[in-house]
C-alpha cells in the first residue's frame, strides 16, 4: 500500500512539474515585460494570457535567436503597430498592424508572396512567368489542407481554438496574437489586420498593445516579426484647438494682432464616434476680461482689443446617453465597514465619472475636456496705400527701363520688409517679385522704386509686413517706354476739366473703399478708378512738376527702396 502511495506521489509531483513548465501566453507575449497589475476586468472576446501557448506548433524565439535570420525568404519582415490612442473610456480603441516586406516582395490577390515585375533584384526575373516567395495556393491545393492528414491540425491557433471558417479564410496565412491588460486575442489574415478595442474595462492611464505574427510552414508556423504600440485610456475628453487669423504671418508662433478676429476651431479626437449622439458644449473664457462664452458650435471667432499675453481657456462638456442600471437593493453595512470601504474606494478609484438618472428622459454621463494656451497680442500692420506714384525722368542714354516711384504708407506697427509683385492687367499672372528689407524708425512713409523693362499695363501689389502680420495694397499702373523729351511715363492725358473731376472722384471712392487685398479685374477695366489715380498723379507732374517739392509728405519720406 505504502509503495503503491509512493509511486502515485510520484506521477503528481511529476504532473505538477510538467503544468509549471508548460509555457502560457504571458511567456510568449509579454516580451520581457512584467506587468504590476495582478487583477484584470474581463475584455470582450479576450482569453487570459494564463492559458497554455502550443510551443510545438507555434515555436517561441526570444530575441537574438540565429532562427530569426532565416524566418523569411530575401530578408527580414518589419511590422508597423498603429493606434488611434487616445481613447475616452467607453469608446473603442482601434489597432492597425502592417507587414512590409522585404524590397521587391509584394502580396498578390491569393494571398501568396511573389517578386514583383521590373523591380531590381539580385538575379533576373522572367516578364513571363511569376517568382513566388512562398506559393502557399499550391501548397493548400496540393494537399487539399483540411483533408491533408499532416496538416489537419494546422488550422488552430495557439490555444488550440480551429481557425474560423468564412469565406476565403484559406487564403489568410498570417496569424496575428495580440496581448494587453493580462489577455490576449488571436485572428488570421493577410499582409495587415485590423480591430477594435472597447474601452470600458480599460483602467485609465498608459497600456503596451503588443503583437507577435507567424507565417504559415510546412510543419508548424514560422515566427516573422513582433512589435508593440503604447494607447492611452482616459476620462478626459481629446481636445485639441487651431488658431486662425487674417494677415497672420505665422500661424505656430502664438501671436496675433489686436482689432483682428482670431477663429479658434476645436477639434474633439472621437475616431469610433463614441459621442455622436451626445450633446456638447463649449465654454469658453478669453482671458481678456470679456467673461464667460458658452457655444454650441466647435468654432468661434474672438477679438482682442489690447496689446498684451492672454490665456484663452476652453471647457468642452458632453452629455452621454448610456443605459440606466439596474437598482439592485442592498442591506445597509455597520458604520465601521461602510468607512472602510470608503477609504478603500478612495485609494483605487482611477476615473471620476458623474452620472444623472432621469426617468424621463434616461441616463447620462458628463464628461469634460479642457484646453488653455498662452497667445501674444501686438498692434501688427493694419493697412497699406499707396499715395502718389511718379515717374523718373531718365537721360536717353540711361533710359533703357522705365522707373517709377511709389510713395506708400501703412497704419500699426513699423513694417521691416517690402514686396512688390508685378502682374498683367488681370493680376493673375506674376511677372516679377522683388522683395528687400526696409528700417523705419519714425512713421511709416517710404518710397519705393521699381523698373519695368516693358511699355503697358500692369497690376502692382505691394506688401508691407513684419515678423507677425502682413498688409497688402494694389493698384494699376500704365508705363510707356522710356525717352528724354521730358516727358514722364505712365501717363494717359484725359479731356480737360472731366477727367480732373473723374478722377478725384475715383480717388475719394478708393480711399473709402480699399481693403488689403489684390484687385481682380479683366483687360478691359483697366481704366477704372485705381488706374485714373495712378493717371492723375503722373499727369500732375508733366504741368506741375513744382507740385513735388512742395507736398509736406515728400519732405520727410525715407529714402529710396
Amino acid at each position: 500500500m505504502s509503495h503503491a502511495c509512493r509511486h502515485l506521489g510520484l506521477l503528481l509531483l511529476a504532473e505538477a512539474v510538467l503544468c509549471a513548465a508548460a509555457t502560457r501566453f504571458q511567456d510568449v507575449l509579454s516580451q520581457g515585460s512584467t506587468s504590476t497589475v495582478t487583477s484584470y476586468r474581463k475584455l470582450q472576446g479576450w482569453s487570459s494570457d494564463q492559458n497554455k501557448w502550443n510551443e510545438k506548433l507555434y515555436p517561441f524565439w526570444k530575441e537574438g535567436d540565429p532562427r530569426w535570420k532565416d524566418c523569411w525568404k530575401g530578408g527580414r519582415v518589419t511590422v508597423k503597430l498603429d493606434t488611434d490612442s487616445p481613447a475616452l473610456v467607453g469608446s473603442n480603441v482601434t489597432f492597425v498592424v502592417t507587414l512590409q516586406f522585404p524590397k521587391c516582395q509584394k502580396e498578390d490577390n491569393h494571398g501568396n508572396i511573389v517578386y514583383e515585375r521590373n523591380c531590381t533584384q539580385d538575379f533576373p526575373v522572367s516578364q513571363d512567368q511569376q517568382v513566388y516567395v512562398y506559393n502557399w495556393t499550391e501548397w493548400i491545393d496540393n494537399c487539399g489542407w483540411e483533408n491533408c492528414t499532416s496538416n489537419h491540425s494546422h488550422n488552430v491557433f495557439p490555444d488550440g481554438r480551429p481557425f474560423p471558417h468564412y469565406p476565403g479564410w484559406r487564403r489568410r496565412n498570417f496569424v496575428y496574437v495580440f496581448h494587453t491588460f493580462g489577455q490576449y486575442y488571436q485572428r488570421t489574415g493577410r499582409s495587415s489586420a485590423m480591430f477594435s478595442v472597447n474601452t470600458a474595462n480599460i483602467t485609465l492611464g498608459k497600456h503596451v498593445m503588443a503583437v507577435s505574427i507567424y507565417r504559415r510552414g510546412h510543419s508548424s508556423y514560422v515566427p516573422i516579426a513582433r512589435a508593440s504600440a503604447i494607447y492611452v485610456v482616459t476620462d478626459k475628453i481629446p481636445v485639441s484647438v487651431s488658431m486662425f487669423q487674417k494677415h497672420d504671418r505665422n500661424i505656430s508662433d502664438s501671436i496675433f494682432i489686436k482689432d483682428s478676429p482670431i477663429t479658434f476651431d476645436v477639434r474633439i479626437h472621437d475616431p469610433s464616434y463614441y459621442l455622436n449622439n451626445s450633446a456638447i458644449s463649449y465654454k469658453w473664457n478669453f482671458g481678456d476680461g470679456s467673461g464667460l462664452f458658452v457655444a454650441s458650435s466647435p468654432v468661434v471667432s474672438h477679438t482682442y482689443t489690447l496689446q498684451g499675453n492672454f490665456t484663452p481657456n476652453l471647457t468642452v462638456q458632453a452629455i452621454i446617453p448610456v443605459p440606466c442600471k439596474p437598482v439592485t437593493p442592498t442591506a445597509p453595512l455597520p458604520t465601521s465597514a461602510v468607512m472602510a470601504g470608503a477609504a478603500s474606494n478612495a485609494d483605487n478609484s482611477t476615473s471620476v465619472e458623474s452620472m444623472e438618472d432621469n426617468p424621463d428622459e434616461g441616463c447620462h454621463i458628463y464628461r469634460n475636456g479642457y484646453y488653455r494656451s498662452d497667445i501674444s497680442v501686438v498692434e501688427g500692420i493694419l493697412e497699406v496705400n499707396i499715395v502718389q506714384m511718379m515717374s523718373i525722368q531718365m537721360r536717353e542714354s540711361q533710359a533703357e527701363n522705365s522707373l517709377v516711384d511709389f510713395v506708400v504708407t501703412c497704419q500699426g506697427s513699423l513694417p521691416t520688409d517690402v514686396c512688390t509683385v508685378v502682374s498683367d492687367p488681370t493680376c493673375q499672372v506674376s511677372k516679377s517679385v522683388v522683395c528687400d528689407p526696409i528700417t523705419i524708425t519714425d512713421e511709416c512713409l517710404l518710397t519705393i522704386r521699381r523698373a519695368f523693362e516693358e511699355p503697358g499695363t500692369y497690376c502692382i501689389n505691394i506688401t508691407l509686413g513684419d515678423d507677425t502680420s502682413q498688409a497688402l495694397t494694389s493698384a494699376l499702373i500704365s508705363v510707356n517706354g522710356g525717352s528724354s523729351s521730358g516727358k514722364t511715363e505712365g501717363v494717359f492725358i484725359f479731356l480737360g476739366v472731366l477727367a480732373v473731376l473723374a478722377t478725384i472722384g475715383a480717388f475719394v471712392l478708393y480711399k473709402r473703399y480699399k481693403q488689403y487685398k489684390p484687385i481682380e479685374r479683366s483687360t478691359g477695366q483697366a481704366d477704372n478708378h485705381e488706374g485714373l489715380a495712378a493717371y492723375f498723379s503722373n499727369f500732375k507732374a508733366i504741368f506741375f512738376p513744382s507740385s513735388t517739392e512742395k507736398n509736406p509728405l515728400l519732405k520727410s519720406k525715407a529714402g529710396i527702396v
